[in-house]
């Protein structure tokens, strides 16, 4: 059997140009060129595969630590709306304590407006 040549399989229809327009060089498989190829292909893909396996890694790591955050952000807006709901009726309860006094005060004074009021017509009416 002859000796397979790197570019034999080429059947996308293409020239045997690679990206940078040159040609590609018939090499075997038992030659050296070969095999630094190889080697170099092997070392690249090794390379790729690590820097990807650790950007995976980073990415999960990120995703946890976001994922504590929004718990804590979560806890941390419960806490607040309780306490916003206590302020709420402590502000209401008060409101309602200043609203009944401010009531109160308003009917006595209308009250005592009417009562002079109908002192002064009285005076009036007996001047008459």
């Amino acid at each position: 059997m002859a000796p397979r040549k790197m570019n034999d399989s080429n059947t996308d229809g293409s020239d045997g140009e690679g990206k940078s327009g040159r040609k590609r060089q018939s090499v075997t498989r038992d030659s050296d060129e070969y095999r630094k190829r190889r080697c170099r292909n092997n070392t690249a893909v090794q390379k790729s595969r690590t820097k990807s396996r650790q950007k995976a890694k980073e990415t999960m790591a990120k995703v946890n630590r976001l994922r504590q955050e929004n718990e804590m952000l979560e806890q941390k807006v419960q806490i607040l709306t309780k306490e916003l709901s206590v302020l709420k009726d402590l502000f209401l309860a008060h409101a309602g304590i200043v609203a009944d006094e401010n009531c109160q005060k308003a009917c006595d004074d209308a009250v005592q407006s009417d009562h002079k009021y109908s002192i002064n017509v009285k005076n009036e009416s007996k001047n008459l």
